[in-house]
């Protein structure tokens, strides 16, 4: 009787290589969302009564989608449907006419007129069949575009708290789904349409036949739609608990072809090993199909024997119908061909039906998704960003994660003036990540406020906001893009005609000390810089250093109002020289109306800043300048001269003799000359920035520019 119960999810087996490499179980526990799931105890009828619902959502993305097409598909259907009716009306002809009076030749002669008919309605059914499929083959890619872009626009319109929650990162994973079931469901929306109007067509035959004989119709075709559906319900819970299993194992499988891993996947022998756990996890999501599959069997065994019987008591009916006068032969000869016809018909019915209930289970989850991102969506609007900020200031700004007990922030205030280069120091793990995303409007903090020229950053528009923040962190993102759009990227609406666009590419990429980088890609700022794709190129990690800088350099060199730049840890993978550099860059892209924020560990990077603020477990424990710091003998001044003791006690690490490799020192002279032409093309620190666009930016003063009162 456990065939007849609620579909549940299966006890999980756990593989050795799940304990091993995740620490156990990767399954979606559906309890966490039940009272979402109650529709899986739908009953046929339940699931037939819910189909207008089910069909009109989809019918919704549809008209959407394409109006002429849907229109189409709905008089093709009907048509189809009357077809099937005149069909077995000139059926039901023929036979009256062949068992009639008269010689075989009269008969032929008398059946003759019903038998053109049937001809041609089955030329015109099938006509309108081929319409109907060319319509909807139109409409389905169309619904699948247009629910994978409402999905994809409603990911990327959350806050970033949404997409660090692991909730709803579970939500974003089921929703992956819905929509190919989105498309998926026009074929099975249209099979539905056809099964509903070709039964009703058979149903009212029947009962012009005999009214006994719908009811017997009926039976036949239950036991075949309970089976089917408990089928899909039990897949769609597998589905649901095994999606996070299934990726790890893709995971895997990537990391055996990953390039970045290709080193040690050879050398240090793994990957036979994540060979041997590939194939473990797999074995052990083998057996789960297994299951389903022996579950499916037992469950179509059964309906089948159940509408297998109810077809025997159909006949058995007829039978007696015949047998007792109650109905003529001919019309016998017809309701067995009705109902075979209207057996078939409606067990293509219940199939398509199920294929709905099937489908719509994925589409809920896509719906679903809308919804709760649209409760996390960036609100849209708000004040007007005023284009002279003059300063941010945050006042105890406190800021806890989700899933922490502690606060990442904890009352921290300070001031940022614009024209002024802010260091923010500390150790991993003291709040340095979180106060950068909340400065940039990224986090909202949870209590206090940030403050952009006087006004709540809560209340202003945060896509103004956006477009006055600048961002180059240390895994800046590497776009599997050409090298030009790399860093077009940074501004990737910028009007602007193609020769000045080139002309402003060139310059950022000077302004980087890009320009021997790009001059050895084969294809100059026209490479593809992906190696997944043929003829691609790939560059160094520290070449990539040189884009991301580029890249900032021409979002903010068109900026229009006063902005900010937040740099993180942006020369990790750069040698000491080109590090010097890089930093030297960033420090001349501050003005009047341009603050810099500079994130690092490296102390030799933040000396020259005008302010710099020392983060300890959240809170704000020091901030001066690098003179001030030292002098106080704090927190700052231990970590500066803990790493300037590592650089004392092994000078022999900086000069490029015996104890360094060779290629290191050819690494500075292929750097030398990006730098001799930045030299000559650039002024000095303490010359006016000439890369300023226009009188909006204005000219960049000196990084040491006293910040105003209370930085």
């Amino acid at each position: 009787m456990r065939m007849f119960r609620r579909v549940r999810m299966s006890e999980a087996t756990v593989s050795a290589s799940e304990r091993e490499l995740f620490g156990g179980p990767l399954r979606y526990d559906l309890g966490w969302a039940e009272h979402e799931r109650a529709w899986l105890d739908l009953t046929m009828l339940s699931a037939v009564r819910a189909m207008p619902r089910l069909v009109g959502g989809t019918l919704r993305r549809a008209w959407r989608a394409d109006r002429p097409a849907l229109v189409a598909v709905a008089v093709s259907e009907v048509g189809q449907g009357v077809a099937a009716a005149v069909g077995l009306l000139a059926v039901n002809a023929v036979m009256y006419a062949l068992l009639g009076g008269g010689t075989p030749v009269e008969r032929l002669h008398a059946a003759l007129p019903a038998l053109i008919i049937a001809g041609v309605v089955a030329v015109v059914n099938a006509g309108l069949a081929c319409w109907s499929t060319s319509q909807a083959g139109r409409l389905e890619p169309l619904v699948e575009r247009l629910a994978t872009t409402e999905y994809l626009a409603a990911a990327a319109a959350v806050e970033l708290e949404a997409i660090e929650d692991p909730e709803f990162r579970r939500l974003i994973d089921v929703a992956q789904y819905g929509a190919a079931s989105a498309r998926r469901m026009i074929g099975a929306c249209v099979a539905a349409m056809n099964g509903t109007i070709s039964l009703v067509a058979a149903g009212g035959v029947l009962t012009v036949l005999h009214p006994a004989l719908l009811p017997m119709l009926l039976l036949i075709a239950a036991p075949r739609g309970w089976g089917a559906m408990r089928v899909a319900q039990e897949r769609y819970v597998s589905v649901m608990a095994w999606v996070e299993h299934l990726r790890a194992g893709r995971l895997l499988g990537s990391l055996l072809t990953s390039r970045t891993a290709a080193q040690e996947v050879r050398i240090h022998t793994v990957g036979r090993f994540l060979l041997d756990r590939y194939r473990d996890m797999a074995e052990s999501a083998e057996e789960e199909q297994k299951r389903l599959a022996t579950n499916k069997a037992l469950t179509e065994l059964v309906a089948a024997g159940m509408s297998g019987l109810a077809m025997v008591c159909t006949y058995g009916v007829m039978v007696w119908l015949i047998v007792a006068g109650h109905m003529e032969l001919a019309v016998a000869g017809t309701a067995v061909i009705a109902v075979r016809s209207g057996s078939a018909n409606l067990g293509a019915l219940v199939m398509n039906v199920n294929q709905l209930h099937e489908e719509a289970l994925y589409v809920h989850d896509h719906d679903r998704f809308l919804e709760e991102a649209g409760r996390y969506a960036i609100p849209e609007g708000g004040l007007d960003v005023p284009d002279r900020v003059g300063e941010i200031r945050m006042d105890a700004v406190t800021y806890r994660y989700p899933d922490r007990d502690t606060a990442a922030l904890d009352g921290v205030s300070l001031t940022i003036p614009m024209g002024s280069v802010t260091a923010v120091v500390g150790e991993n793990g003291s709040g340095k990540s979180t106060l950068i995303k909340v400065l940039a409007g990224l986090l909202l903090p949870k209590s206090g406020t940030v403050h952009w020229a006087g006004v709540d950053m809560a209340g202003l528009d945060r896509a103004q906001l956006f477009d006055r923040v600048a961002l180059l962190t240390q895994d800046f993102e590497r776009w599997p893009m050409t090298a030009a759009m790399n860093i077009r990227i940074g501004r990737p609406y910028r009007d602007a005609s193609e020769e000045q666009l080139e002309e402003e590419l060139e310059e950022s990429v000077r302004y980087a000390g890009a320009s021997s980088v790009v001059g050895r890609l084969p294809h100059g700022l026209a490479t593809l810089l992906a190696r997944m794709f043929r003829g691609a190129s790939e560059i160094s990690g520290g070449e990539w250093q040189k884009i991301g800088l580029a890249r900032t350099h021409f979002r903010t060199h068109h900026c229009r109002a006063d902005s900010i730049l937040i740099v993180d840890e942006p020369t990790s993978a750069l040698d000491p020289e080109a590090e010097i550099a890089a930093f030297e860059r960033i420090r001349r892209l501050a003005g009047p109306r341009r603050a810099i924020v500079l994130v690092t560990h490296r102390m030799s990077g933040v000396r020259h800043a005008d302010t710099i603020h020392v983060l300890h477990e959240g809170r704000l424990v020091e901030h001066g300048s690098h003179d001030e710091l030292i002098a106080a003998g704090g927190r700052y001044a231990s970590m500066f001269r803990t790493q300037a003791a590592q650089y004392a006690a092994e000078p022999e690490r900086d000069a490029p003799d015996r104890d360094q490799p060779a290629h290191d020192a050819r690494d500075r002279e292929r750097d030398q000359p990006d730098r001799d032409e930045h030299d000559r093309d650039e002024p000095g620190r303490d010359q006016p920035d000439r890369d300023a666009p226009d009188a909006a930016c204005g000219a960049t003063v000196p990084a040491s520019v006293t910040p105003a009162p209370g930085a």
